[in-house]
């Protein structure tokens, strides 16, 4: 066997590690599994896909001096792994801004009495690092609760009342509530 051939079977051998590698990690053992939030009632539907790492005795938001995992006012993927996205079948208007039926990338910049939450119209992006500015839809200001019980894992859900519907956000002692109507 030549030089040639032999170099060709080692990559094509290492391209498939590192390819099986990435598919066990973020599909068949993630240390952050998958999670879905659905809401569905009438005509509406609306579908929130993200990974829920755990909280494991860490300091979560926080400044960064301290050792936080999530600094104050640095980028955030909303959860592990990969973009957080949010599907609706219809337009809704969402925390205030005007969204049409589609599918939507959300990050956040946690800050320490509100998060600055941002919409994004590639939903697909990697997310390792900041999307395009050009993306950008929408930055929202959402206030800040505090938790009485620590929530050890990222959930994301929806809570409905009579008037509206809410997209909450919790994690360790910290909850944002997005309405939609």
């Amino acid at each position: 066997m030549n030089l040639f051939k032999k170099i060709s079977i080692a990559v094509v051998i290492l391209i498939l590690a590192v390819l099986g590698y990435f598919y066990y990690a973020l599909i068949i053992n993630p240390k952050s599994p998958q999670g879905t939030a659905v809401f569905d009632k009438d005509d509406l539907k609306m579908e929130v896909t993200y990974y829920r790492p755990y909280k494991k005795g860490r300091l979560i938001f926080g400044d960064e001096s301290q050792g936080a995992l999530l600094p104050y006012g640095k980028y955030w993927r909303l959860g592990a792994n990969l973009a957080t996205k949010i599907e609706v079948n219809q337009a809704i208007t969402f925390a205030g801004v005007n969204l049409d039926a589609g599918s939507y990338r959300l990050y956040a910049y946690p800050q320490e009495s509100y998060w600055e939450l941002i919409v994004h119209t590639d939903p697909f992006g990697s997310s390792a690092q900041e999307p395009d500015p050009a993306g950008i839809i929408a930055r929202i200001n959402l206030e800040k609760s505090s938790l009485n019980e620590i929530v050890e894992q990222f959930t994301i859900d929806f809570e409905t009342s009579p008037k509206n519907i809410l997209l909450r956000m919790r994690w360790d002692t910290t909850e944002i509530n997005i309405p939609i109507n």
